[in-house]
């Protein structure tokens, strides 16, 4: 097509950007059935966020369904609309970007094309809007409040980040929530959603040339920004000692346990050394701290989280105690463990289940068109949409002794923040 320049191919998809507006396109043919999946991928999340409007992507994620110029419901084609003909349809909000998807019938995909379109310039953005929409987000953050999960890792995250903006919890503050102003709102809906500041992808069954068409007619029609994109530029101080904190709560739920460390960019080599060690620890029934705290009757759960970001991320670890054990020796326990990875080599065998593990999950993901658009969308977010594709080749060059290297340069007290859950029973 004459308004694109293809940027690369790989792994069966190809890229393109289209030269008027910088718009970036990932197609990804997957000619098994006549359904198709439409995502639109802005860089944009709660890292570009700032006191006074976080939680500004997540309740734009809300309003964006309220209606656009085009589409809307005094027209009765608003987006849901698209659920009459079987699709699947939603959005979601992380750090690091923002994603609107449709999986339906391929002979409706252009509906979905122009729907995405319309809404990315002209979506209402009204203050009706945002005053119901608001109540909805509060609820949200409310039931997150309740869990004493959630809970944990929101102040988790607020204590071991001073400047960064992942300092802000993704659904924002409370106070922000109920008070920030439709025209900030809009401010930002102006800022960053933009065609040079988004990915589109499709995934499934289409014709290529005739999906680049409509998005051409659609999306190409769009200028791009006359602004730069804003681009976080604040870093992290160096973190110069351990940082714990406890957090009481009334609450019928158990106590639990969080340990904490800061990790390299997600698209590092180490990081991957640190997701490998965090499958190692809590994946499966054979994992480690599984057979060390649940398989003994310590712990209910235990899981870790090692999500790559654009930035540095955080390698947590999560235990939930029985009430034969206490969240104060699950911590010990774990912390053990740990020392033991930074002493001894990980065994071969050991690595290789969780390699394996990965891989097959990895593969497994490429089946859905769901889990396509999904891995896809966490890649855009890192600027790299081959994240999950190249994971294979990656995988296979891991060795025992870079697992040790990582654990030893980043699994250690000073990185390290540890939170206590501590359940209050009811006032009287």
């Amino acid at each position: 097509m004459k308004m694109y320049d293809l940027l690369e191919s790989a792994h069966g998809a190809q890229v393109f950007k289209h030269k008027k507006n910088g718009l970036r396109v990932i197609l990804m043919p997957n000619p098994v059935n006549d359904v198709a999946g439409f995502q639109v991928t802005y860089h944009v999340g709660s890292r570009d966020e700032a006191t006074g409007y976080t939680g500004a992507t997540h309740i734009l994620e809300h309003l964006m369904f309220k209606g656009s110029k085009n589409f809307h419901k005094a027209l009765k084609n608003n987006i849901d609309q698209l659920e009459n003909v079987g699709a699947i349809l939603n959005a979601t909000t992380w750090n690091d970007r923002t994603n609107y998807f449709e999986i339906l019938p391929t002979q409706y995909l252009h509906r979905a094309i122009e729907i995405e379109a319309d809404r990315m310039r002209n979506a209402f953005i009204r203050e009706e809007d945002r005053k119901a929409e608001m109540t909805v987000v509060r609820n949200e953050y409310e039931m997150d409040e309740n869990d004493p999960i959630s809970a944990l890792r929101k102040v988790l995250w607020s204590t071991a980040y001073v400047a960064h903006p992942y300092h802000h919890t993704t659904i924002g503050w409370l106070s922000d929530i109920e008070n920030v102003s439709i025209e900030r709102l809009r401010k930002f809906y102006d800022t960053y959603y933009w065609p040079n500041n988004a990915t589109l992808s499709v995934v499934g069954s289409f014709d290529q040339d005739d999906v680049l068409q409509q998005i051409d007619e659609h999306f190409g029609k769009i200028e791009p920004s006359s602004h730069e994109i804003p681009q976080v530029y604040t870093t992290e101080p160096p973190q110069e000692g351990a940082k714990r904190y406890v957090l009481k709560r009334v609450s019928n739920q158990p106590g639990c346990v969080c340990i904490a460390f800061k990790t390299p960019k997600g698209l590092s080599d180490e990081h991957l050394c640190l997701q490998v060690l965090s499958s190692i620890l809590h994946q499966g029934r054979s994992s480690r701290l599984y057979k060390k705290l649940v398989h003994k009757g310590l712990a209910t759960s235990v899981f870790a989280e090692d999500y790559p970001n654009i930035d540095e991320g955080l390698f947590a670890i999560y235990a939930i105690p029985t009430p034969n054990s206490s969240s104060e020796a699950l911590e010990e326990i774990i912390l053990e463990e740990i020392a033991l990875i930074k002493k001894e080599l990980v065994k071969p065998k050991e690595l290789e289940r969780v390699v394996n593990m990965v891989k097959a999950h990895n593969i497994y993901g490429r089946g859905s068109f769901f889990s396509s658009l999904s891995q896809v969308n966490e890649a855009i977010a890192l600027k790299d949409w081959r994240y999950f594709y190249d994971l294979p080749d990656r995988l296979a060059k891991i060795t025992p002794k870079m697992l040790q290297e990582a654990a030893m340069k980043y699994l250690h007290e000073d990185q390290s923040t540890t939170g206590h859950f501590i359940p209050l029973s009811e006032k009287k």
